[in-house]
């Protein structure tokens, strides 16, 4: 969800004869519900934003493509296939809603001299709306699911390969799929509406004003479901990550002997490759919440407000709840930098970095036990 444009909004009036919406003189009464004319605006951040998401989301597609080749076989498939699913649906997302976005805007800029802004038609309204709310909803009930399927495969590892198959995880990911269809379609089936959301660039549920009974049940669905989603992605990796403390602490307190040296570098490798995806987990689910929040909660108290029959200036919550679109349409740039940044060679890299005495030391244990095996041989 794309939506960066910045705008500024002089004063309208609406012209029922004409469907057109002029400058309001400042004895005449303003209507509330018009689309506010902007004026126009800078394009360069909005392209800016558009190409990071664009060329972060295919660069981290093509670092899990790679991961994949190599793990395909392994425990860490089905996480990646689930990765690769939220990407796509983050690419998606910002491209088509980013697309319908800038073509409102540049519709709006060519009315600009004449004063005059034309509501985006209703068929045009509704799928940009469809697609907001169906991109919105993909990437965090994926990512609810990926954090799931650590917590399974980290505290049970032996139940893990038989209850998470991929074709299990393919079924979820088209059940995912529909059932954001599915919401995102009624209002297309005429169960809701998806109107023009001030200053007139993006369409989505109404959530502020007068509302009918399907909007608001419609709204607080997507919040609710959004909301559940981030509370079982924290929930899932607390679960996890306290399961790898405990696992950490007993490696450290276990003596192993000559013996068993092959099995621990075996299941130390297996705790980096699960350390590895519990911090991207982390980092997905730390920057969904911080970027969706806003907005799920804005909604949930919207329309509890509407039920409770409680109004508020229609201007200052419009713009209350752009802000807060904004901040969500950065969840899908900044999700790609997770796999980007949060991988293990680079991991690696930082830890020399910040710890070049234990590196060293490290590379020296490891020569002198390669050393004394070469001598026991000998």
């Amino acid at each position: 969800m794309d939506i960066l444009f910045a705008s500024s909004f002089p004063v309208l009036c609406q012209h029922s004869e004409y469907n057109l919406t002029t400058l309001c003189p400042d004895n005449q009464k303003v209507n509330s519900t018009t689309p506010a004319l902007v004026n126009p605006p800078a394009f360069g951040m909005s392209y800016f934003t558009m190409t990071l998401g664009a060329l972060s989301n295919l660069t981290a597609l093509a670092i899990l493509a790679h991961s994949y080749a190599c793990f395909r076989r392994r425990a860490k498939a089905p996480f990646l296939l689930l990765a690769s699913a939220l990407l796509l649906s983050d690419l998606a997302g910002h491209l088509i809603t980013g697309a319908f976005a800038l073509h409102l805007h540049l519709e709006r800029v060519k009315h600009h001299r004449a004063a005059v802004a034309v509501e985006p038609p209703q068929v045009y309204c509704k799928l940009f709306g469809a697609c907001m709310v169906f991109f919105g909803l993909c990437p965090l009930l994926l990512g609810s699911a990926m954090a799931v399927e650590r917590c399974i495969g980290i505290t049970k590892p032996l139940l893990h390969p038989a209850v998470v198959t991929m074709t299990r995880v393919r079924f979820t990911v088209l059940l995912i799929a529909s059932t954001a269809l599915t919401l995102a379609g009624l209002p297309l089936l005429k169960v809701g509406n998806y109107k023009p959301q001030f200053p007139g660039t993006w369409c989505f549920l109404p959530v502020n004003g007068p509302l009918s009974i399907a909007d608001a049940n419609l709204a607080l669905a997507f919040s609710i479901l959004g909301l559940v989603t981030l509370s079982v992605s924290v929930v899932s990796n607390t679960i996890s990550g306290l399961k790898l403390l405990q696992a950490r602490f007993k490696d450290r307190c276990v003596k192993l002997n000559a013996a068993r040296k092959h099995a621990s570098f075996s299941s130390s490798s297996l705790h980096s490759l699960d350390v590895e995806m519990m911090t991207q987990l982390a980092g997905i689910t730390m920057v969904s919440c911080i970027c969706w929040s806003p907005f799920l909660i804005y909604i949930l108290i919207s329309v509890g407000r509407f039920y409770k029959g409680i109004s508020r200036p229609v201007r200052h919550c419009e713009k209350l709840f752009l802000l807060a679109l904004r901040l969500a349409s950065w969840n899908q740039i900044l999700d790609p930098w997770v796999y980007i940044l949060l991988r293990r060679a680079v991991l690696r890299r930082v830890l020399r970095l910040l710890q070049p005495d234990r590196a060293v030391f490290t590379q020296s244990s490891s020569y002198r036990d390669s050393h004394r095996k070469q001598m026991s041989l000998h």
